[in-house]
Protein backbone atom coordinates (compact mmCIF):
# COMPACT_ATOMS: atom_id res chain seq x y z
CA UNK A 1 0.00 0.00 0.00
CA UNK A 2 1.08 3.69 -0.35
CA UNK A 3 2.79 5.20 2.61
CA UNK A 4 0.78 7.88 4.55
CA UNK A 5 1.30 10.87 2.88
CA UNK A 6 2.11 9.34 -0.41
CA UNK A 7 -0.80 9.24 -3.33
CA UNK A 8 -0.88 5.88 -5.01
CA UNK A 9 -0.82 7.58 -7.85
CA UNK A 10 2.61 8.48 -7.11
CA UNK A 11 3.47 5.10 -6.26
CA UNK A 12 2.41 3.90 -9.50
CA UNK A 13 3.78 6.65 -11.78
CA UNK A 14 7.37 6.11 -10.28
CA UNK A 15 6.57 2.39 -10.60
CA UNK A 16 5.57 2.65 -13.98
CA UNK A 17 8.95 4.24 -14.69
CA UNK A 18 11.26 1.55 -12.98
CA UNK A 19 8.82 -0.68 -14.47
CA UNK A 20 9.93 0.74 -18.08
CA UNK A 21 13.05 0.37 -17.20
CA UNK A 22 12.84 -3.74 -16.25
CA UNK A 23 11.05 -4.14 -19.16
CA UNK A 24 13.60 -4.56 -21.48
CA UNK A 25 15.48 -6.22 -18.74
CA UNK A 26 12.73 -8.72 -18.80
CA UNK A 27 12.16 -9.19 -22.68
CA UNK A 28 15.89 -9.68 -22.75
CA UNK A 29 15.68 -12.54 -20.14
CA UNK A 30 12.70 -14.31 -22.44
CA UNK A 31 14.55 -13.72 -25.25
CA UNK A 32 15.66 -16.80 -25.62
CA UNK A 33 13.40 -19.52 -26.97
CA UNK A 34 10.56 -19.85 -24.86
CA UNK A 35 9.55 -24.09 -24.63
CA UNK A 36 6.15 -23.02 -26.60
CA UNK A 37 5.10 -22.71 -29.92
CA UNK A 38 1.71 -21.17 -31.45
CA UNK A 39 0.43 -22.37 -34.87
CA UNK A 40 -2.60 -20.96 -36.00
CA UNK A 41 -4.58 -23.30 -37.75
CA UNK A 42 -7.73 -21.32 -38.90
CA UNK A 43 -9.21 -18.26 -38.20
CA UNK A 44 -13.08 -17.58 -38.75
CA UNK A 45 -13.78 -15.03 -41.52
CA UNK A 46 -16.62 -13.58 -40.07
CA UNK A 47 -15.72 -13.53 -35.79
CA UNK A 48 -12.38 -13.59 -33.98
CA UNK A 49 -12.85 -17.20 -33.24
CA UNK A 50 -9.74 -19.28 -34.10
CA UNK A 51 -8.08 -22.92 -34.16
CA UNK A 52 -4.67 -23.61 -33.16
CA UNK A 53 -1.78 -26.16 -32.04
CA UNK A 54 0.07 -25.29 -29.08
CA UNK A 55 3.15 -26.79 -28.79
CA UNK A 56 4.12 -27.92 -24.95
CA UNK A 57 6.84 -29.69 -23.70
CA UNK A 58 4.56 -32.97 -22.78
CA UNK A 59 2.18 -32.66 -25.76
CA UNK A 60 0.58 -30.65 -28.46
CA UNK A 61 -2.75 -28.59 -27.31
CA UNK A 62 -5.67 -27.92 -29.98
CA UNK A 63 -7.33 -24.75 -28.93
CA UNK A 64 -9.94 -23.98 -28.00
CA UNK A 65 -8.99 -25.69 -25.31
CA UNK A 66 -10.98 -26.50 -21.88
CA UNK A 67 -8.51 -27.04 -19.06
CA UNK A 68 -10.22 -29.11 -15.78
CA UNK A 69 -9.23 -27.75 -12.54
CA UNK A 70 -7.21 -30.07 -9.79
CA UNK A 71 -6.21 -27.91 -7.01
CA UNK A 72 -4.40 -30.37 -5.12
CA UNK A 73 -2.86 -32.29 -7.95
CA UNK A 74 -5.89 -33.92 -8.90
CA UNK A 75 -9.25 -33.41 -9.91
CA UNK A 76 -12.00 -34.45 -7.41
CA UNK A 77 -13.89 -37.44 -8.41
CA UNK A 78 -11.67 -38.51 -11.20
CA UNK A 79 -8.58 -40.11 -11.86
CA UNK A 80 -5.50 -38.91 -13.94
CA UNK A 81 -6.07 -42.12 -16.47
CA UNK A 82 -9.92 -41.02 -16.74
CA UNK A 83 -8.73 -38.00 -17.59
CA UNK A 84 -6.35 -38.92 -20.35
CA UNK A 85 -8.91 -40.97 -21.47
CA UNK A 86 -11.53 -38.25 -22.10
CA UNK A 87 -9.25 -36.44 -24.00
CA UNK A 88 -7.69 -34.06 -21.53
CA UNK A 89 -4.48 -32.21 -22.93
CA UNK A 90 -3.60 -30.22 -20.41
CA UNK A 91 -5.17 -29.60 -16.66
CA UNK A 92 -4.52 -27.13 -13.79
CA UNK A 93 -2.90 -27.57 -10.39
CA UNK A 94 -2.90 -24.76 -7.56
CA UNK A 95 0.24 -23.21 -6.25
CA UNK A 96 -0.95 -22.04 -3.04
CA UNK A 97 -2.71 -24.82 -2.00
CA UNK A 98 -0.03 -27.36 -3.47
CA UNK A 99 2.75 -25.12 -1.58
CA UNK A 100 0.96 -25.28 1.60
CA UNK A 101 0.29 -29.37 1.53
CA UNK A 102 2.12 -31.59 0.82
CA UNK A 103 4.67 -28.77 -0.01
CA UNK A 104 7.01 -28.13 -2.82
CA UNK A 105 10.00 -30.30 -1.49
CA UNK A 106 7.80 -33.47 -1.33
CA UNK A 107 6.21 -32.84 -4.93
CA UNK A 108 10.00 -31.89 -6.47
CA UNK A 109 10.84 -35.51 -4.65
CA UNK A 110 8.54 -36.79 -6.61
CA UNK A 111 9.93 -35.48 -10.23
CA UNK A 112 7.02 -32.44 -10.07
CA UNK A 113 3.60 -32.37 -9.80
CA UNK A 114 3.68 -34.83 -13.53
CA UNK A 115 5.20 -37.54 -11.15
CA UNK A 116 3.46 -36.83 -8.07
CA UNK A 117 -0.37 -37.59 -9.79
CA UNK A 118 0.69 -39.68 -12.56
CA UNK A 119 0.02 -37.48 -15.54
CA UNK A 120 1.99 -37.57 -18.55
CA UNK A 121 0.34 -34.56 -20.42
CA UNK A 122 0.46 -30.68 -19.91
CA UNK A 123 -0.08 -29.04 -16.60
CA UNK A 124 -0.84 -25.19 -15.58
CA UNK A 125 -0.40 -23.80 -12.53
CA UNK A 126 -1.84 -20.51 -10.89
CA UNK A 127 0.40 -18.16 -9.08
CA UNK A 128 -1.93 -18.44 -5.88
CA UNK A 129 -3.26 -14.64 -6.76
CA UNK A 130 -6.78 -15.54 -7.47
CA UNK A 131 -6.86 -16.35 -2.96
CA UNK A 132 -6.51 -12.84 -2.38
CA UNK A 133 -9.88 -12.59 -3.66
CA UNK A 134 -11.03 -16.30 -1.96
CA UNK A 135 -9.35 -15.87 1.24
CA UNK A 136 -9.77 -12.22 1.62
CA UNK A 137 -10.07 -12.01 5.29
CA UNK A 138 -7.21 -13.93 5.67
CA UNK A 139 -4.86 -11.85 3.40
CA UNK A 140 -3.07 -9.00 3.12
CA UNK A 141 -1.62 -7.26 -0.05
CA UNK A 142 2.10 -5.08 0.02
CA UNK A 143 4.58 -3.84 -2.10
CA UNK A 144 6.61 -6.84 -1.49
CA UNK A 145 3.80 -9.70 -1.47
CA UNK A 146 0.75 -11.29 -0.18
CA UNK A 147 0.90 -12.13 2.93
CA UNK A 148 -1.95 -15.28 3.96
CA UNK A 149 -3.09 -17.08 6.96
CA UNK A 150 -3.37 -20.68 6.75
CA UNK A 151 -6.86 -21.90 6.63
CA UNK A 152 -5.04 -25.80 7.32
CA UNK A 153 -3.55 -24.21 10.90
CA UNK A 154 -3.20 -20.69 10.85
CA UNK A 155 0.23 -20.20 10.28
CA UNK A 156 1.58 -17.42 8.82
CA UNK A 157 2.86 -17.06 5.27
CA UNK A 158 3.99 -14.58 2.79
CA UNK A 159 3.54 -15.41 -1.26
CA UNK A 160 5.67 -13.03 -3.72
CA UNK A 161 6.29 -13.23 -6.73
CA UNK A 162 9.76 -14.81 -6.24
CA UNK A 163 8.26 -17.14 -3.89
CA UNK A 164 5.21 -17.75 -6.28
CA UNK A 165 7.38 -18.48 -9.12
CA UNK A 166 10.17 -20.97 -7.01
CA UNK A 167 7.00 -23.20 -6.19
CA UNK A 168 5.70 -23.61 -9.69
CA UNK A 169 9.44 -24.33 -10.37
CA UNK A 170 9.11 -27.17 -8.32
CA UNK A 171 5.85 -27.98 -9.54
CA UNK A 172 7.65 -28.63 -12.84
CA UNK A 173 4.56 -26.96 -14.83
CA UNK A 174 4.01 -26.76 -18.72
CA UNK A 175 2.89 -23.00 -18.02
CA UNK A 176 3.15 -20.99 -15.05
CA UNK A 177 1.14 -18.14 -14.20
CA UNK A 178 2.79 -14.88 -12.82
CA UNK A 179 1.65 -13.46 -9.38
CA UNK A 180 -0.92 -10.81 -9.81
CA UNK A 181 -2.52 -8.37 -7.39
CA UNK A 182 -6.52 -9.72 -7.91
CA UNK A 183 -9.30 -7.78 -6.65
CA UNK A 184 -12.79 -8.33 -7.23
CA UNK A 185 -13.76 -7.61 -10.48
CA UNK A 186 -16.72 -5.44 -8.96
CA UNK A 187 -14.71 -3.60 -6.82
CA UNK A 188 -13.88 0.00 -8.23
CA UNK A 189 -11.75 3.48 -7.69
CA UNK A 190 -8.65 3.53 -6.76
CA UNK A 191 -7.54 0.29 -5.66
CA UNK A 192 -8.27 -1.31 -9.06
CA UNK A 193 -5.78 1.14 -10.49
CA UNK A 194 -3.03 0.11 -7.69
CA UNK A 195 -3.59 -3.78 -8.83
CA UNK A 196 -3.34 -3.01 -12.25
CA UNK A 197 0.46 -1.26 -11.75
CA UNK A 198 1.50 -3.31 -9.37
CA UNK A 199 0.83 -6.19 -11.42
CA UNK A 200 3.28 -4.81 -14.02
CA UNK A 201 5.54 -4.66 -11.29
CA UNK A 202 5.36 -7.98 -10.11
CA UNK A 203 5.35 -9.75 -13.97
CA UNK A 204 8.71 -8.27 -14.36
CA UNK A 205 9.96 -9.98 -10.85
CA UNK A 206 8.50 -13.28 -11.82
CA UNK A 207 10.68 -12.95 -15.36
CA UNK A 208 13.46 -12.51 -13.14
CA UNK A 209 13.00 -15.31 -10.48
CA UNK A 210 11.62 -18.07 -13.29
CA UNK A 211 14.96 -21.02 -13.09
CA UNK A 212 13.22 -22.50 -15.48
CA UNK A 213 12.62 -20.30 -18.83
CA UNK A 214 13.72 -23.10 -21.25
CA UNK A 215 11.46 -25.76 -19.91
CA UNK A 216 8.58 -23.84 -18.23
CA UNK A 217 6.22 -21.09 -19.84
CA UNK A 218 5.51 -18.10 -17.73
CA UNK A 219 2.28 -16.08 -18.73
CA UNK A 220 1.31 -12.73 -18.17
CA UNK A 221 -2.14 -11.47 -16.34
CA UNK A 222 -3.69 -8.37 -17.64
CA UNK A 223 -5.73 -7.10 -14.74
CA UNK A 224 -7.59 -3.74 -15.06
CA UNK A 225 -11.00 -4.76 -13.47
CA UNK A 226 -13.88 -2.86 -16.02
CA UNK A 227 -11.91 0.06 -16.38
CA UNK A 228 -11.57 0.03 -20.02
CA UNK A 229 -8.67 2.82 -19.84
CA UNK A 230 -6.54 0.81 -17.47
CA UNK A 231 -7.10 -2.54 -18.78
CA UNK A 232 -5.68 -0.88 -22.06
CA UNK A 233 -2.64 1.02 -20.12
CA UNK A 234 -1.70 -2.99 -18.69
CA UNK A 235 -2.27 -4.37 -22.22
CA UNK A 236 0.12 -1.71 -23.81
CA UNK A 237 2.82 -2.69 -20.59
CA UNK A 238 2.53 -6.07 -20.39
CA UNK A 239 3.00 -6.74 -24.30
CA UNK A 240 6.42 -5.01 -24.17
CA UNK A 241 7.79 -8.28 -22.22
CA UNK A 242 8.42 -11.33 -24.27
CA UNK A 243 6.38 -13.57 -22.45
CA UNK A 244 4.93 -16.98 -23.87
CA UNK A 245 1.36 -16.38 -23.16
CA UNK A 246 -1.07 -13.98 -21.68
CA UNK A 247 -4.13 -14.52 -19.52
CA UNK A 248 -7.24 -12.37 -19.29
CA UNK A 249 -7.99 -11.77 -15.40
CA UNK A 250 -9.61 -10.07 -13.05
CA UNK A 251 -13.22 -11.03 -14.40
CA UNK A 252 -15.72 -13.82 -13.75
CA UNK A 253 -15.98 -12.30 -10.26
CA UNK A 254 -19.65 -11.68 -10.29
CA UNK A 255 -19.78 -8.53 -12.45
CA UNK A 256 -22.24 -8.07 -15.34
CA UNK A 257 -21.97 -10.07 -18.33
CA UNK A 258 -22.24 -6.78 -20.53
CA UNK A 259 -19.29 -5.52 -19.15
CA UNK A 260 -17.34 -8.74 -18.97
CA UNK A 261 -17.90 -9.45 -22.30
CA UNK A 262 -16.30 -6.08 -23.77
CA UNK A 263 -13.57 -6.49 -21.51
CA UNK A 264 -12.61 -10.02 -22.86
CA UNK A 265 -12.89 -8.28 -26.23
CA UNK A 266 -10.75 -5.39 -25.83
CA UNK A 267 -8.48 -7.28 -24.32
CA UNK A 268 -8.38 -9.80 -27.22
CA UNK A 269 -8.00 -6.92 -29.57
CA UNK A 270 -4.72 -5.93 -27.99
CA UNK A 271 -3.22 -9.13 -27.72
CA UNK A 272 -0.61 -10.18 -30.12
CA UNK A 273 -1.84 -12.67 -32.73
CA UNK A 274 0.97 -15.03 -32.33
CA UNK A 275 0.57 -15.98 -28.63
CA UNK A 276 -2.19 -17.68 -27.01
CA UNK A 277 -5.05 -15.97 -24.87
CA UNK A 278 -5.96 -17.64 -21.87
CA UNK A 279 -9.57 -16.29 -20.59
CA UNK A 280 -9.12 -17.16 -16.25
CA UNK A 281 -11.81 -18.33 -14.75
CA UNK A 282 -14.73 -19.27 -17.49
CA UNK A 283 -16.31 -23.04 -17.73
CA UNK A 284 -20.36 -22.23 -18.77
CA UNK A 285 -21.01 -23.86 -21.66
CA UNK A 286 -22.89 -20.60 -23.06
CA UNK A 287 -19.69 -18.07 -22.05
CA UNK A 288 -17.45 -20.75 -23.74
CA UNK A 289 -18.59 -20.53 -27.23
CA UNK A 290 -19.08 -16.41 -27.20
CA UNK A 291 -15.78 -15.79 -25.77
CA UNK A 292 -14.42 -18.22 -28.63
CA UNK A 293 -15.90 -16.44 -30.87
CA UNK A 294 -14.40 -13.02 -29.39
CA UNK A 295 -11.08 -14.40 -29.80
CA UNK A 296 -9.89 -16.31 -26.43
CA UNK A 297 -8.15 -19.96 -26.69
CA UNK A 298 -8.00 -21.36 -23.45
CA UNK A 299 -10.40 -21.65 -20.36
CA UNK A 300 -10.55 -23.13 -17.04
CA UNK A 301 -13.52 -23.40 -14.32
CA UNK A 302 -13.91 -25.48 -11.37
CA UNK A 303 -17.93 -25.39 -12.32
CA UNK A 304 -18.21 -28.60 -14.39
CA UNK A 305 -16.55 -30.59 -11.32
CA UNK A 306 -18.27 -28.85 -8.49
CA UNK A 307 -21.81 -28.92 -10.03
CA UNK A 308 -20.99 -32.64 -10.60
CA UNK A 309 -20.89 -33.65 -6.68
CA UNK A 310 -24.57 -31.23 -6.59
CA UNK A 311 -25.94 -34.21 -8.96
CA UNK A 312 -25.71 -31.89 -11.97
CA UNK A 313 -24.96 -33.11 -15.09
CA UNK A 314 -24.66 -30.76 -18.49
CA UNK A 315 -26.04 -31.77 -21.64
CA UNK A 316 -26.58 -29.64 -24.68
CA UNK A 317 -30.01 -28.03 -23.46
CA UNK A 318 -28.89 -27.19 -20.40
CA UNK A 319 -28.87 -29.97 -17.06
CA UNK A 320 -30.06 -32.49 -15.50
CA UNK A 321 -30.11 -31.80 -11.89
CA UNK A 322 -30.46 -36.16 -11.11
CA UNK A 323 -31.15 -35.80 -7.85
CA UNK A 324 -34.71 -34.69 -8.13
CA UNK A 325 -37.59 -36.88 -8.19
CA UNK A 326 -38.74 -37.25 -11.55
CA UNK A 327 -35.43 -38.79 -13.00
CA UNK A 328 -36.23 -42.06 -10.08
CA UNK A 329 -37.94 -44.00 -13.37
CA UNK A 330 -36.07 -42.78 -16.23
CA UNK A 331 -34.30 -45.65 -17.62
CA UNK A 332 -32.52 -43.02 -20.57
CA UNK A 333 -28.67 -42.26 -20.47
CA UNK A 334 -27.26 -38.59 -19.22
CA UNK A 335 -27.03 -37.75 -23.06
CA UNK A 336 -28.16 -40.19 -25.93
CA UNK A 337 -25.45 -38.82 -28.24
CA UNK A 338 -22.42 -38.92 -25.44
CA UNK A 339 -20.36 -41.53 -25.25
CA UNK A 340 -18.55 -41.21 -22.06
CA UNK A 341 -18.39 -44.62 -20.05
CA UNK A 342 -21.30 -43.16 -17.50
CA UNK A 343 -23.44 -42.50 -20.60
CA UNK A 344 -22.60 -45.64 -21.90
CA UNK A 345 -23.39 -48.26 -19.09
CA UNK A 346 -25.42 -46.40 -16.76
CA UNK A 347 -29.10 -44.82 -16.79
CA UNK A 348 -30.19 -41.48 -14.79
CA UNK A 349 -32.24 -44.16 -12.47
CA UNK A 350 -29.42 -45.82 -11.54
CA UNK A 351 -27.39 -42.24 -10.94
CA UNK A 352 -30.38 -40.85 -8.93
CA UNK A 353 -30.80 -44.05 -6.91
CA UNK A 354 -26.99 -44.09 -6.25
CA UNK A 355 -26.68 -40.50 -5.01
CA UNK A 356 -28.65 -41.46 -1.71
CA UNK A 357 -26.18 -44.16 -0.47
CA UNK A 358 -22.75 -43.79 -2.35
CA UNK A 359 -19.98 -40.88 -3.73
CA UNK A 360 -19.99 -42.99 -6.70
CA UNK A 361 -22.38 -40.84 -8.32
CA UNK A 362 -20.45 -37.78 -7.97
CA UNK A 363 -17.82 -39.74 -9.99
CA UNK A 364 -19.86 -40.96 -12.87
CA UNK A 365 -21.58 -37.30 -12.96
CA UNK A 366 -18.07 -35.66 -12.88
CA UNK A 367 -16.61 -38.05 -15.91
CA UNK A 368 -19.51 -37.30 -18.01
CA UNK A 369 -19.28 -33.25 -17.23
CA UNK A 370 -15.70 -33.57 -18.16
CA UNK A 371 -16.73 -35.53 -20.82
CA UNK A 372 -19.27 -32.43 -22.42
CA UNK A 373 -16.97 -29.95 -21.86
CA UNK A 374 -14.09 -31.74 -23.72
CA UNK A 375 -16.83 -32.49 -26.63
CA UNK A 376 -17.77 -29.21 -26.84
CA UNK A 377 -14.49 -27.55 -27.14
CA UNK A 378 -13.78 -30.04 -30.19
CA UNK A 379 -17.00 -29.42 -32.00
CA UNK A 380 -16.17 -25.52 -31.68
CA UNK A 381 -12.77 -26.39 -32.87
CA UNK A 382 -13.93 -28.39 -35.64
CA UNK A 383 -16.44 -25.81 -36.95
CA UNK A 384 -13.88 -23.26 -36.81
CA UNK A 385 -11.45 -25.68 -39.16
CA UNK A 386 -14.26 -26.34 -41.86
CA UNK A 387 -14.91 -22.43 -41.57
CA UNK A 388 -18.76 -22.64 -40.08
CA UNK A 389 -18.15 -21.16 -36.93
CA UNK A 390 -21.15 -18.72 -37.68
CA UNK A 391 -23.34 -22.00 -38.26
CA UNK A 392 -22.39 -23.76 -35.45
CA UNK A 393 -23.16 -20.84 -32.84
CA UNK A 394 -26.51 -20.16 -34.00
CA UNK A 395 -27.20 -24.52 -33.60
CA UNK A 396 -25.65 -24.09 -30.40
CA UNK A 397 -28.28 -21.42 -29.21
CA UNK A 398 -31.24 -23.05 -30.38
CA UNK A 399 -30.45 -26.30 -28.51
CA UNK A 400 -28.93 -24.40 -25.50
CA UNK A 401 -32.05 -22.31 -25.04
CA UNK A 402 -35.19 -23.71 -27.44
CA UNK A 403 -36.14 -20.25 -28.35
CA UNK A 404 -34.85 -16.89 -29.56
CA UNK A 405 -36.72 -15.16 -26.39
CA UNK A 406 -34.58 -17.03 -23.99
CA UNK A 407 -31.21 -16.07 -25.48
CA UNK A 408 -29.55 -13.96 -23.23
CA UNK A 409 -28.99 -10.54 -24.11
CA UNK A 410 -25.25 -10.09 -23.45
CA UNK A 411 -24.52 -13.26 -25.61
CA UNK A 412 -26.59 -11.77 -28.35
CA UNK A 413 -24.46 -8.18 -28.23
CA UNK A 414 -21.36 -10.15 -28.07
CA UNK A 415 -21.46 -12.29 -31.24
CA UNK A 416 -23.31 -9.65 -33.14
CA UNK A 417 -20.08 -7.31 -32.17
CA UNK A 418 -18.21 -9.90 -34.02
CA UNK A 419 -20.36 -10.61 -36.82
CA UNK A 420 -22.24 -13.48 -35.19
CA UNK A 421 -26.27 -12.57 -35.79
CA UNK A 422 -28.58 -15.27 -34.48
CA UNK A 423 -31.61 -14.44 -36.75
Amino acid sequence: MAAPGVSAASVAGAGALRSGMAAGRAAAACAAAAPLALRIVAECPVSKARACELTLPHCAVSTPVFMPVGTQGTLKGITSSQLEALGCQICLGNTYHLGMRPGPELIKKANGLHGFMDWKRNLLTDSGGFQMVSLVELSEVTEEGVRFRSPYDGKEILLTPEESIGIQNSLGSDIMMQLDDVVSSTVTGPRVEEAMHRSIRWLDRCIKANGNPDRQNLFAIIQGGLDPELRKTCLEEMTKRAVPGFAIGGLSGGEEKEHFWKMVTLSTDHLPREKPRYLMGVGYATDLVVCVALGCDMFDCVFPTRTARFGSALVPWGSLQLKHKQFAKDFQPIDSDCECATCRRYSRAFLHALFKSDTAAMHHITVHNIAYQMSLMRLVRQSIVEQSFPAFVRRFMERMYSSQEKYPSWAVEALASVGITLE
